[in-house]
Protein backbone atom coordinates (compact mmCIF):
# COMPACT_ATOMS: atom_id res chain seq x y z
CA UNK A 1 0.00 0.00 0.00
CA UNK A 2 1.36 3.42 -0.97
CA UNK A 3 2.07 6.04 1.73
CA UNK A 4 -0.82 8.14 0.39
CA UNK A 5 -3.30 5.27 0.67
CA UNK A 6 -2.02 4.49 4.18
CA UNK A 7 -2.52 8.11 5.17
CA UNK A 8 -6.03 8.15 3.69
CA UNK A 9 -6.96 5.05 5.63
CA UNK A 10 -5.57 6.57 8.83
CA UNK A 11 -7.55 9.76 8.35
CA UNK A 12 -10.71 7.86 7.47
CA UNK A 13 -10.51 6.08 10.80
CA UNK A 14 -10.25 9.43 12.61
CA UNK A 15 -13.21 11.20 11.00
CA UNK A 16 -16.52 10.78 12.78
CA UNK A 17 -19.89 10.89 11.12
CA UNK A 18 -21.70 14.22 11.01
CA UNK A 19 -23.99 14.99 13.93
CA UNK A 20 -21.90 13.32 16.65
CA UNK A 21 -21.23 16.43 18.75
CA UNK A 22 -21.22 15.09 22.34
CA UNK A 23 -23.01 18.23 23.51
CA UNK A 24 -26.01 17.27 21.36
CA UNK A 25 -25.90 13.51 21.84
CA UNK A 26 -28.42 13.52 24.65
CA UNK A 27 -31.13 15.13 22.55
CA UNK A 28 -30.43 14.01 18.99
CA UNK A 29 -29.97 10.62 17.42
CA UNK A 30 -26.68 9.69 15.83
CA UNK A 31 -26.50 10.35 12.11
CA UNK A 32 -25.79 7.43 9.80
CA UNK A 33 -22.11 6.65 9.50
CA UNK A 34 -20.31 8.24 6.61
CA UNK A 35 -19.50 5.72 3.88
CA UNK A 36 -15.84 4.95 3.09
CA UNK A 37 -16.20 6.31 -0.45
CA UNK A 38 -17.52 9.59 0.92
CA UNK A 39 -14.66 9.78 3.40
CA UNK A 40 -12.13 9.14 0.62
CA UNK A 41 -13.73 11.83 -1.52
CA UNK A 42 -13.63 14.27 1.38
CA UNK A 43 -9.95 13.56 1.97
CA UNK A 44 -9.20 13.93 -1.74
CA UNK A 45 -10.91 17.31 -1.73
CA UNK A 46 -8.91 18.32 1.33
CA UNK A 47 -5.69 17.22 -0.36
CA UNK A 48 -6.56 19.25 -3.43
CA UNK A 49 -7.49 22.31 -1.36
CA UNK A 50 -4.17 22.05 0.46
CA UNK A 51 -2.27 22.00 -2.84
CA UNK A 52 -0.88 18.48 -2.32
CA UNK A 53 -0.86 16.06 -5.25
CA UNK A 54 -1.26 12.31 -4.88
CA UNK A 55 2.36 11.68 -5.79
CA UNK A 56 3.94 14.56 -3.88
CA UNK A 57 5.92 14.42 -0.69
CA UNK A 58 5.63 16.91 2.16
CA UNK A 59 7.15 16.79 5.62
CA UNK A 60 4.01 18.18 7.24
CA UNK A 61 1.48 16.24 5.17
CA UNK A 62 -0.49 14.97 8.17
CA UNK A 63 -0.82 18.38 9.85
CA UNK A 64 -1.66 20.09 6.56
CA UNK A 65 -4.51 17.68 5.83
CA UNK A 66 -5.78 17.92 9.41
CA UNK A 67 -5.90 21.68 9.03
CA UNK A 68 -7.86 21.42 5.78
CA UNK A 69 -10.32 18.98 7.35
CA UNK A 70 -10.71 21.18 10.41
CA UNK A 71 -11.52 24.11 8.16
CA UNK A 72 -14.14 21.99 6.41
CA UNK A 73 -15.75 21.34 9.79
CA UNK A 74 -14.98 17.61 9.75
CA UNK A 75 -12.10 17.49 12.19
CA UNK A 76 -11.43 19.58 15.27
CA UNK A 77 -7.94 20.89 15.92
CA UNK A 78 -7.60 18.37 18.74
CA UNK A 79 -8.26 15.50 16.29
CA UNK A 80 -11.57 14.50 17.85
CA UNK A 81 -13.57 14.86 14.66
CA UNK A 82 -16.02 17.33 16.20
CA UNK A 83 -16.31 20.86 14.87
CA UNK A 84 -15.29 23.49 17.42
CA UNK A 85 -17.79 25.55 19.31
CA UNK A 86 -16.21 28.53 21.07
CA UNK A 87 -18.08 27.80 24.30
CA UNK A 88 -16.73 24.23 24.36
CA UNK A 89 -13.13 24.87 23.35
CA UNK A 90 -10.61 23.96 26.04
CA UNK A 91 -8.29 26.65 27.33
CA UNK A 92 -10.67 29.51 26.49
CA UNK A 93 -11.89 32.24 28.76
CA UNK A 94 -15.54 32.98 28.97
CA UNK A 95 -16.19 36.31 27.31
CA UNK A 96 -16.06 39.25 29.67
CA UNK A 97 -19.28 41.12 30.35
CA UNK A 98 -18.83 44.73 31.38
CA UNK A 99 -21.15 46.77 33.56
CA UNK A 100 -20.98 50.34 34.73
CA UNK A 101 -19.21 49.44 37.94
CA UNK A 102 -16.65 51.77 39.45
CA UNK A 103 -13.04 50.60 39.41
CA UNK A 104 -11.53 47.38 38.05
CA UNK A 105 -13.87 44.43 37.92
CA UNK A 106 -13.94 40.97 36.46
CA UNK A 107 -17.22 39.50 35.26
CA UNK A 108 -17.73 36.69 32.80
CA UNK A 109 -20.55 35.15 30.86
CA UNK A 110 -20.35 32.45 28.24
CA UNK A 111 -20.90 33.39 24.63
CA UNK A 112 -24.29 31.91 23.80
CA UNK A 113 -23.87 29.78 20.70
CA UNK A 114 -26.60 27.80 19.03
CA UNK A 115 -25.81 24.15 18.19
CA UNK A 116 -23.92 23.82 14.94
CA UNK A 117 -25.66 22.17 12.00
CA UNK A 118 -24.63 18.53 11.41
CA UNK A 119 -22.86 19.54 8.20
CA UNK A 120 -21.39 22.90 7.26
CA UNK A 121 -21.16 24.43 3.80
CA UNK A 122 -17.72 24.86 2.29
CA UNK A 123 -16.25 28.27 1.61
CA UNK A 124 -16.92 29.45 -1.93
CA UNK A 125 -14.05 30.56 -4.16
CA UNK A 126 -15.06 33.93 -5.64
CA UNK A 127 -13.67 36.81 -7.67
CA UNK A 128 -15.03 40.32 -7.98
CA UNK A 129 -16.85 40.68 -11.28
CA UNK A 130 -17.39 44.40 -11.89
CA UNK A 131 -14.56 46.11 -9.99
CA UNK A 132 -11.57 45.42 -7.79
CA UNK A 133 -9.29 44.14 -10.58
CA UNK A 134 -10.67 40.63 -10.21
CA UNK A 135 -9.75 40.38 -6.53
CA UNK A 136 -10.18 36.80 -5.29
CA UNK A 137 -11.85 36.00 -1.99
CA UNK A 138 -13.46 33.12 -0.15
CA UNK A 139 -17.05 33.44 0.98
CA UNK A 140 -18.75 31.60 3.81
CA UNK A 141 -22.54 31.65 3.84
CA UNK A 142 -24.25 29.64 6.62
CA UNK A 143 -26.92 27.28 5.33
CA UNK A 144 -29.66 29.30 7.01
CA UNK A 145 -28.70 32.36 4.94
CA UNK A 146 -28.19 30.71 1.57
CA UNK A 147 -31.77 30.78 0.27
CA UNK A 148 -33.23 33.63 -1.78
CA UNK A 149 -35.80 34.38 0.93
CA UNK A 150 -33.25 34.45 3.78
CA UNK A 151 -33.37 37.51 6.05
CA UNK A 152 -30.85 40.30 5.61
CA UNK A 153 -27.65 39.34 7.45
CA UNK A 154 -24.54 41.11 8.71
CA UNK A 155 -21.29 40.71 6.78
CA UNK A 156 -17.86 40.38 8.41
CA UNK A 157 -14.79 40.91 6.20
CA UNK A 158 -11.69 39.12 7.57
CA UNK A 159 -8.22 40.24 6.40
CA UNK A 160 -5.40 37.76 6.95
CA UNK A 161 -1.88 38.64 8.04
CA UNK A 162 1.42 38.30 6.21
CA UNK A 163 2.28 34.79 4.92
CA UNK A 164 -1.29 33.66 5.61
CA UNK A 165 -4.15 32.90 3.23
CA UNK A 166 -7.93 32.81 3.71
CA UNK A 167 -8.07 29.11 4.59
CA UNK A 168 -5.32 29.43 7.18
CA UNK A 169 -6.89 32.52 8.74
CA UNK A 170 -10.34 30.92 8.81
CA UNK A 171 -8.98 27.81 10.52
CA UNK A 172 -7.20 29.85 13.18
CA UNK A 173 -9.95 32.33 14.00
CA UNK A 174 -12.93 29.94 13.65
CA UNK A 175 -15.03 32.88 12.50
CA UNK A 176 -17.08 30.60 10.25
CA UNK A 177 -18.20 28.67 13.32
CA UNK A 178 -19.36 31.89 14.92
CA UNK A 179 -21.11 32.80 11.67
CA UNK A 180 -23.15 29.59 11.90
CA UNK A 181 -24.07 30.36 15.49
CA UNK A 182 -24.91 34.05 15.14
CA UNK A 183 -26.20 34.29 11.59
CA UNK A 184 -23.75 36.37 9.56
CA UNK A 185 -21.80 36.02 6.31
CA UNK A 186 -17.98 36.01 6.26
CA UNK A 187 -15.75 37.23 3.44
CA UNK A 188 -12.08 36.21 3.35
CA UNK A 189 -10.19 38.37 0.79
CA UNK A 190 -6.92 36.98 -0.52
CA UNK A 191 -3.70 38.92 -0.98
CA UNK A 192 -1.73 37.09 -3.69
CA UNK A 193 2.05 36.90 -3.75
CA UNK A 194 2.10 38.86 -7.00
CA UNK A 195 0.85 41.93 -5.10
CA UNK A 196 3.14 41.44 -2.11
CA UNK A 197 5.84 38.79 -1.86
CA UNK A 198 4.93 38.02 1.76
CA UNK A 199 1.17 38.18 1.04
CA UNK A 200 0.88 41.29 3.26
CA UNK A 201 -1.76 43.92 2.61
CA UNK A 202 0.10 47.04 1.49
CA UNK A 203 -1.09 49.25 4.35
CA UNK A 204 2.12 51.31 4.23
CA UNK A 205 1.82 52.56 0.64
CA UNK A 206 0.16 55.97 0.15
CA UNK A 207 -1.78 54.66 -2.85
CA UNK A 208 -3.31 51.94 -0.64
CA UNK A 209 -4.30 54.27 2.20
CA UNK A 210 -6.91 56.34 0.38
CA UNK A 211 -10.54 56.14 -0.56
CA UNK A 212 -11.27 55.20 -4.15
CA UNK A 213 -7.79 53.83 -4.85
CA UNK A 214 -5.72 50.66 -4.53
CA UNK A 215 -6.53 47.93 -2.10
CA UNK A 216 -9.18 49.83 -0.10
CA UNK A 217 -11.25 50.28 -3.27
CA UNK A 218 -10.71 46.63 -4.24
CA UNK A 219 -11.85 45.41 -0.82
CA UNK A 220 -14.95 47.58 -0.88
CA UNK A 221 -15.67 46.10 -4.32
CA UNK A 222 -15.84 42.71 -2.60
CA UNK A 223 -18.51 44.05 -0.24
CA UNK A 224 -20.46 45.35 -3.23
CA UNK A 225 -20.05 42.03 -5.02
CA UNK A 226 -21.41 40.06 -2.07
CA UNK A 227 -24.29 42.48 -1.52
CA UNK A 228 -25.31 41.94 -5.15
CA UNK A 229 -25.45 38.16 -4.62
CA UNK A 230 -26.83 37.87 -1.08
CA UNK A 231 -29.17 39.70 1.26
CA UNK A 232 -26.60 41.74 3.18
CA UNK A 233 -27.68 44.23 5.82
CA UNK A 234 -25.67 47.23 4.61
CA UNK A 235 -25.94 48.89 8.02
CA UNK A 236 -24.10 45.94 9.59
CA UNK A 237 -20.92 45.42 7.56
CA UNK A 238 -17.77 44.96 9.65
CA UNK A 239 -14.07 44.45 8.96
CA UNK A 240 -11.38 42.80 11.09
CA UNK A 241 -7.82 41.68 10.54
CA UNK A 242 -4.54 40.50 12.00
CA UNK A 243 -1.26 42.44 11.72
CA UNK A 244 -1.07 43.84 8.17
CA UNK A 245 -4.71 42.82 7.81
CA UNK A 246 -5.55 44.81 10.94
CA UNK A 247 -3.71 47.84 9.57
CA UNK A 248 -5.77 47.61 6.38
CA UNK A 249 -8.96 47.15 8.43
CA UNK A 250 -8.21 50.42 10.23
CA UNK A 251 -7.65 52.13 6.86
CA UNK A 252 -11.00 50.84 5.61
CA UNK A 253 -12.78 52.15 8.69
CA UNK A 254 -11.24 55.58 8.19
CA UNK A 255 -11.68 55.84 4.43
CA UNK A 256 -15.07 54.12 4.13
CA UNK A 257 -17.09 54.96 7.26
CA UNK A 258 -20.16 54.88 5.01
CA UNK A 259 -19.53 51.17 4.34
CA UNK A 260 -18.18 49.71 7.59
CA UNK A 261 -20.08 49.92 10.86
CA UNK A 262 -17.14 48.77 13.03
CA UNK A 263 -13.48 47.72 12.89
CA UNK A 264 -11.59 44.93 14.67
CA UNK A 265 -7.80 45.37 14.80
CA UNK A 266 -5.64 42.57 16.23
CA UNK A 267 -1.92 43.44 16.46
CA UNK A 268 -2.30 46.19 13.85
CA UNK A 269 -1.15 49.72 13.11
CA UNK A 270 -2.87 53.11 12.86
CA UNK A 271 -3.83 54.77 9.61
CA UNK A 272 -0.99 56.90 8.23
CA UNK A 273 1.71 55.32 10.39
CA UNK A 274 4.00 54.73 7.40
CA UNK A 275 4.54 55.82 3.82
CA UNK A 276 7.03 53.23 2.55
CA UNK A 277 8.74 49.99 3.56
CA UNK A 278 11.38 51.66 5.75
CA UNK A 279 8.85 53.69 7.72
CA UNK A 280 6.64 50.60 7.97
CA UNK A 281 9.33 48.70 9.86
CA UNK A 282 9.92 51.73 12.06
CA UNK A 283 6.21 51.98 12.83
CA UNK A 284 6.01 48.29 13.66
CA UNK A 285 8.73 48.84 16.26
CA UNK A 286 6.90 51.80 17.75
CA UNK A 287 8.81 54.53 15.90
CA UNK A 288 6.10 55.90 13.64
CA UNK A 289 6.99 58.88 11.46
CA UNK A 290 3.41 60.13 11.82
CA UNK A 291 2.85 62.41 14.79
CA UNK A 292 -0.86 61.58 14.82
CA UNK A 293 -2.80 58.93 12.91
CA UNK A 294 -4.53 60.10 9.76
CA UNK A 295 -8.29 60.36 9.69
CA UNK A 296 -10.94 61.26 12.23
CA UNK A 297 -13.88 59.05 11.28
CA UNK A 298 -15.81 57.98 14.36
CA UNK A 299 -16.10 54.26 13.60
CA UNK A 300 -16.57 51.89 16.57
CA UNK A 301 -13.32 49.98 17.05
CA UNK A 302 -12.17 46.97 19.07
CA UNK A 303 -8.42 46.45 19.52
CA UNK A 304 -6.52 43.32 20.66
CA UNK A 305 -2.78 43.12 21.30
CA UNK A 306 -0.30 40.99 23.20
CA UNK A 307 2.07 43.02 25.38
CA UNK A 308 4.95 40.68 24.53
CA UNK A 309 4.53 41.18 20.78
CA UNK A 310 7.98 41.59 19.20
CA UNK A 311 6.63 42.11 15.68
CA UNK A 312 4.22 45.02 16.20
CA UNK A 313 4.90 47.25 19.19
CA UNK A 314 2.15 47.60 21.78
CA UNK A 315 2.17 51.36 21.33
CA UNK A 316 0.37 50.94 18.01
CA UNK A 317 -2.65 49.40 19.72
CA UNK A 318 -2.73 52.32 22.15
CA UNK A 319 -2.62 54.77 19.24
CA UNK A 320 -5.47 53.04 17.37
CA UNK A 321 -7.65 52.97 20.48
CA UNK A 322 -6.72 56.53 21.45
CA UNK A 323 -7.58 57.89 18.02
CA UNK A 324 -10.93 56.09 18.05
CA UNK A 325 -11.78 57.47 21.50
CA UNK A 326 -10.83 60.99 20.41
CA UNK A 327 -13.03 60.68 17.34
CA UNK A 328 -15.97 59.70 19.55
CA UNK A 329 -15.62 62.58 21.99
CA UNK A 330 -12.53 61.83 24.05
CA UNK A 331 -12.47 62.10 27.81
CA UNK A 332 -16.23 62.62 28.04
CA UNK A 333 -16.86 58.94 27.33
CA UNK A 334 -17.46 56.71 30.35
CA UNK A 335 -14.88 53.92 30.48
CA UNK A 336 -15.25 50.57 32.22
CA UNK A 337 -12.13 48.54 33.03
CA UNK A 338 -11.84 44.81 33.69
CA UNK A 339 -9.14 42.26 34.37
CA UNK A 340 -9.22 38.50 34.27
CA UNK A 341 -7.43 35.36 33.19
CA UNK A 342 -8.07 32.33 31.06
CA UNK A 343 -8.19 29.19 33.24
CA UNK A 344 -4.75 27.69 32.80
CA UNK A 345 -3.90 30.43 30.31
CA UNK A 346 -3.09 34.11 30.07
CA UNK A 347 -4.10 37.14 32.09
CA UNK A 348 -5.67 40.07 30.31
CA UNK A 349 -6.93 43.60 30.89
CA UNK A 350 -9.67 45.34 28.98
CA UNK A 351 -11.35 48.71 28.86
CA UNK A 352 -14.52 49.76 27.08
CA UNK A 353 -15.61 53.30 26.29
CA UNK A 354 -19.38 53.54 25.77
CA UNK A 355 -21.98 56.12 24.83
CA UNK A 356 -24.68 57.34 27.22
CA UNK A 357 -26.94 54.46 26.18
CA UNK A 358 -24.28 51.90 27.11
CA UNK A 359 -23.35 50.93 23.54
CA UNK A 360 -19.60 50.15 23.35
CA UNK A 361 -17.73 52.51 21.04
CA UNK A 362 -14.10 51.59 21.66
CA UNK A 363 -12.78 48.44 23.33
CA UNK A 364 -9.14 47.60 24.00
CA UNK A 365 -7.87 44.21 25.16
CA UNK A 366 -4.28 43.70 26.30
CA UNK A 367 -3.20 40.06 26.63
CA UNK A 368 -0.32 39.74 29.07
CA UNK A 369 2.64 37.68 27.90
CA UNK A 370 1.18 37.10 24.43
CA UNK A 371 3.16 37.56 21.25
CA UNK A 372 2.14 38.26 17.67
CA UNK A 373 -0.83 35.92 17.47
CA UNK A 374 -4.63 35.85 17.37
CA UNK A 375 -5.82 35.53 20.97
CA UNK A 376 -7.85 32.41 21.66
CA UNK A 377 -7.25 31.10 18.15
CA UNK A 378 -7.21 27.45 17.19
CA UNK A 379 -3.93 25.62 16.67
CA UNK A 380 -5.20 24.60 13.21
CA UNK A 381 -4.16 28.05 11.95
CA UNK A 382 -0.89 29.95 12.03
CA UNK A 383 -0.20 32.89 14.35
CA UNK A 384 -2.66 31.83 17.02
CA UNK A 385 -2.47 31.80 20.80
CA UNK A 386 -4.93 29.26 22.24
CA UNK A 387 -4.09 30.40 25.80
CA UNK A 388 -5.53 33.88 25.33
CA UNK A 389 -9.08 35.20 25.64
CA UNK A 390 -11.24 34.53 22.58
CA UNK A 391 -10.70 37.53 20.29
CA UNK A 392 -13.09 36.16 17.66
CA UNK A 393 -15.97 35.85 20.12
CA UNK A 394 -15.28 39.27 21.60
CA UNK A 395 -15.14 40.92 18.19
CA UNK A 396 -18.44 39.32 17.21
CA UNK A 397 -19.97 40.44 20.49
CA UNK A 398 -18.75 44.00 19.82
CA UNK A 399 -19.82 43.99 16.16
CA UNK A 400 -23.34 42.78 16.87
CA UNK A 401 -23.90 45.90 19.01
CA UNK A 402 -23.06 48.23 16.10
CA UNK A 403 -25.24 49.54 13.30
CA UNK A 404 -24.11 52.18 10.84
CA UNK A 405 -26.33 55.24 10.82
CA UNK A 406 -28.26 55.84 7.60
CA UNK A 407 -26.82 58.48 5.31
CA UNK A 408 -28.41 61.90 5.69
Amino acid sequence: MSPLHTLRAHLAARIRAPGTNPAAAATTSRAPATQPAEIAATIDRALSAAGISAGGQHADLRSTIDRALAQAGLLAADGSGVAFRAADAPGRSSAASFTAAAGPATARTSVALDPLPPTRPAMQDCKTTTAGAGRRYRLYVPSALASADAPEAPLVVMLHGCTQDPEDFAAGTRMNTLADAHGFIVAWPEQPARDNGSRCWNWFRPGDQQRGRGEPAQLVAIVEDIAAMHRVDRARVYVAGLSAGAAMAVILGQTYPDVFAAVGAHSGLPHGAASDVASAFAAMQGRSNAATPRGTSAVPTIVFQGDADRTVHMGNANTIAGAAIAAHGGAALPVTAATGSVPGGRRYASSVASDDAGRPLVAQWTVHGAGHAWAGGAAAGSYTDPEGPDASAEMVRFFMRQRRAAAA
